[in-house]
């Protein structure tokens, strides 16, 4: 039940704080106990669409603490939902 409530924890904070949760693509445990994450949102989704832009896409790096509680996040990146990720 671990992951799968880590991943609920930030689907919710997101969903209420940020924007619209898309996707997860990374859970991994951190020493001290704690939990990083790597997530996907639809920016400005409704702005993108009344102007027939190509959605925007922002990827975050969130940090939950041992008790599983988002404590920090932050965009790294920015990129249309249509562009190939060259991240390797």
């Amino acid at each position: 039940m671990g992951i799968k409530e880590i991943m609920n924890n930030v689907a919710d904070f997101f969903n209420e704080h940020v924007a619209p949760l898309h996707k997860i693509t990374a859970v991994e445990e951190r020493e001290n106990g704690g939990w990083m994450l790597t997530v996907e949102v639809i920016e400005e989704k409704e702005y993108m669409k009344k102007y027939a832009k190509d959605e925007m896409i922002g990827v975050y790096d969130v940090v939950l603490d041992k008790e599983k509680e988002v404590t920090s996040f932050k965009r790294r990146d920015v990129r249309y939902r249509s562009a190939i990720d060259q991240q390797v």
